[in-house]
């Protein structure tokens, strides 16, 4: 998701009221409605009413539609609105930070060694089956170039700045595992940047570990035969 989707949400539970009604539906076990809600935090059913709904224009909250007393057919009564904590998940880190992705690669990684592959190996390899998903995911091009696959870096959070044909990343996603585990997760996420780049389709680079100060580790070279062309 988009950090202006994230922030959004994040802030709809600025709001006291909101925050209340969102607490309230995610510690239930089943749906709720919004009399049932209104009733339990003593809010006016109107009121209620524009909170919930906008809990799920945010994505905070899902909708279903059943009737409460099971019966069906004619004179069984209109459907009632029920509403429920959404399987989508909120994370904001500023700056943009992806452990959730590491740690799936890191995931994926022990298993190939427990499959009998090398861990090293296994890191690069799984490292760059998950790069090749997100940059296929973005665009999928034989002349993608560059600039596009500086954007596509963009949106994961690696802040890149292209300077001569060479890209720098200003930030890295992973920095505290990074500073902890330097030579492990520097690895890997050289093979998922370029994972990003044949992806898409943007083969005339090569990402490098060119580790320095206040940077990702990675930054991505145009290849000497593009460069000539």
């Amino acid at each position: 998701m988009r950090l202006s989707a994230l922030a959004a949400g994040i802030g709809a539970l600025s709001d006291d009221t909101r925050r209340a009604l969102y607490e309230y539906v995610a510690a239930q076990h089943a749906p709720v409605g919004r009399d049932e809600a209104a009733t339990a935090l003593g809010i006016r059913a109107h009121k209620v009413n524009f909170h919930l709904d906008r809990l799920v224009e945010e994505g905070l909250l899902d909708v279903e539609y059943r009737r409460l007393t099971g019966r069906t057919g004619p004179g069984a009564g209109r459907p009632s609105k029920l509403y429920r904590r959404s399987d989508r998940e909120f994370s904001v880190s500023l700056p943009p930070r992806r452990y959730d992705l590491v740690g799936n690669i890191l995931a994926s990684s022990i298993t190939r060694a427990r499959d009998g592959q090398s861990l090293e190996a296994a890191l690069h390899e799984s490292a760059r089956e998950h790069g090749l998903t997100a940059g296929r995911a973005t665009i999928h091009d034989e002349d993608a170039t560059i600039t596009q696959l500086a954007a596509a870096l963009a949106e994961q959070g690696y802040e890149p700045d292209d300077h001569d044909g060479v890209l720098a990343l200003h930030n890295c996603p992973f920095d505290t595992l990074a500073s902890k585990h330097t030579a492990l997760v520097c690895a890997l996420n050289e093979s998922y940047v370029q994972g990003v780049a044949d992806g898409m389709g943007c083969c005339q680079v090569d990402a490098r570990l060119e580790p320095g100060e206040g940077r990702c580790c990675v930054r991505v070279h145009r290849r000497e035969e593009s460069a000539r062309e």
